[in-house]
């Protein structure tokens, strides 16, 4: 069905006359700063601060219409999945018109999202402000010439976007979150139609709330299509090999996707269809917080490289600013989620388009603070979807006297928040790719050895980086490898590169044995209790449960 909001918006646009339609990035730059929307900073890079809500997502008021014809689609029972009924969304859209109405300066602008043709997704970005609209031009893709091919040439998408206006809570009362703190319905909202593919992101000012949008969008879209989206990073060597590092937040992705020998297709969103992999996006938007300009210096340069304003327009999100235009990357009293938003074009060793074959290498990147997983393992075919569900990393749970047991996290697929179909679907398909192509696929943790946070140490950088350069190249395939018992892994007895190879066995670097297995069994059994809880009634493949640890 046409989306009744492109019907009325259409029409609004070109009753309004002051509408600003596909305007130049300089344009839209100099817009920006001449409405105070942002200003300029010493290095040419516009710096921006949106309300202390709007610092980052808000996943309680991010929300999915609940439709009978597309209900069976979407797990209802993950807790990202928050439903809002049909006739609450159309009045979020009556308020999103009325709101677009009064302003004077409208812009809007027509890009896609997906590097691939075959099914890049149209997407219409409406907004009253210039900086949402130069957001979405820097982080989504021109319209190819040939989109007349995609198989969402005749579905687009159409979002509007009011960052600074905020819904009457009177209004919204039991349709909307109720603030436990005034008792009253939220103000905010980040809405998704996807049967009428339109959505309204009203009363967030956070560019994030665009992005991931979009990205939970092509999640539900694609895979509908037989395409698997992922959450990762990917690479490409000088003879085409292509890598894929899937990891949630500290497992070292950026750092091990930013290899000089290889080429960057994209940082963060990418989908593997028949063609092979392509990214969503046009752009990056890379934490900031603590950016170290000897550690990640293709990020940095992209930020903070010196050019006129008409010609940078890159936006700086929340982060400390001096009066005289320096930036101070590691301040976050206002928030640890400063951001920066660049085109993929201002980094140095970026494949142009970013598309490639498919992978042969994958790597699931955690962080176990456990350390209790070996430095890499071997996925097998089941494995890999197992793993894949799972999405495991550790997060440490900071404190002021002693140690505390890291915090398991899992994520599924890697990207949780935006991920919304039934899990069964993604497993499938990444099985399936698996199945027709034969990429290797590797469990690579960057966490701790010889001990949990506290005790152990942080894996060696230089260790990882031979192990993922074995893996790249094809040579740790070949070696022997030893089935932990478990978690289920293929440890390998030797890794080239890798002097001592008696550190691949995480056991063997403990000096107390029995507490290694305790803690080895503890982490087991929260994949086990995790597992049955998230997927228990899922119609997850039994021979895939089998390979979850403390099984």
């Amino acid at each position: 069905m046409e989306s009744e909001l492109k019907q009325k918006l259409d029409g609004l646009l070109s009753r309004h006359g002051g509408v600003k339609a596909n305007p130049d990035r300089k344009a839209m730059i100099a817009d920006a700063v001449a409405r105070r929307e942002a200003m300029v900073a010493a290095c040419g890079c516009l710096a921006t601060w949106t309300p202390p809500e709007s610092t980052g997502r808000s996943p309680q008021d991010t929300v999915t219409v609940r439709r009978v014809e597309s209900e069976k689609n979407i797990d209802w029972d993950a807790p990202n999945n928050l439903p809002i009924t049909p006739d609450t969304f159309d009045m979020v859209v009556a308020d999103a018109l009325a709101a677009l109405a009064r302003k004077p300066r409208l812009y809007a602008t027509d890009r896609v999202l997906g590097a691939d043709p075959s099914h890049a997704l149209p997407v219409r970005v409406v907004s009253d402000r210039a900086l949402s609209v130069l957001f979405a031009d820097s982080m989504f893709r021109r319209v190819p010439p040939d989109i007349g091919k995609s198989c969402f040439a005749s579905r687009p998408y159409t979002l509007v976007v009011l960052p600074y206006d905020k819904l009457d809570p009177a209004r919204y009362a039991g349709r909307l979150r109720t603030i436990p703190e005034t008792g009253k319905a939220s103000s905010m909202v980040i809405a998704m139609d996807m049967d009428r593919r339109c959505g309204v992101v009203f009363g967030s000012a956070y560019c994030g709330s665009v992005k991931k949008h979009m990205f939970t969008v092509m999640n539900y879209l694609l895979p509908l299509q037989g395409i698997l989206p992922l959450h990762c990073s990917a690479n490409e060597g000088r003879n085409g090999d292509v890598a894929l590092l899937l990891g949630l937040s500290g497992t070292g992705k950026t750092t091990l996707s930013a290899d000089p020998r290889r080429a960057l297709l994209g940082d963060d969103e990418h989908s593997w269809s028949d063609n092979g992999v392509a990214n969503f996006e046009d752009g990056c938007y890379a934490k900031l917080i603590n950016l170290d300009p000897k550690k990640e210096p293709d990020i940095y340069r992209a930020c903070f490289h010196e050019a006129p304003y008409l010609e940078h327009g890159v936006i700086v999100e929340n982060a400390m600013v001096y009066p005289d235009g320096r930036f101070d990357l590691d301040d976050e009293r206002y928030t640890p989620n400063s951001r920066g938003s660049y085109p993929l074009s201002f980094l140095s060793n970026v494949k142009t388009p970013p598309v490639g074959g498919h992978p042969k290498t994958i790597l699931f990147l955690t962080a176990d603070a456990n350390g209790v997983l070996p430095p890499v393992a071997r996925l097998t075919r089941n494995q890999a979807m197992l793993w894949f569900l799972m999405g495991y990393t550790s997060k440490l749970a900071g404190t002021e006297t002693g140690i505390v047991d890291p915090k398991s996290t899992f994520s599924r697929f890697f990207g949780a928040p935006f991920m919304p179909l039934n899990p069964d679907v993604y497993a499938h398909l990444l099985g399936e790719k698996l199945d027709r192509h034969g990429a290797n696929v590797y469990l690579v943790n960057t966490g701790w050895s010889g001990g949990p946070y506290g005790v152990g140490t942080r894996m060696d950088i230089s260790l990882t980086r031979e192990i993922v350069e074995s893996a790249l190249n094809g040579s740790l395939a070949k070696v022997d490898c030893v089935t932990d018992p478990i978690f289920h892994l293929d440890v390998p007895k030797s890794c080239p590169g890798v002097s001592d190879p008696t550190v691949l066995n995480p056991r063997n670097t403990w000096p107390d044995k029995a507490a290694y297995d305790e803690r080895a069994k503890k982490l087991a059994a929260e994949f086990c209790a995790q597992f049955d809880k998230a997927y228990g009634a899922k119609a997850i493949d039994p021979a895939v449960a089998r390979e979850c640890p403390g099984k």
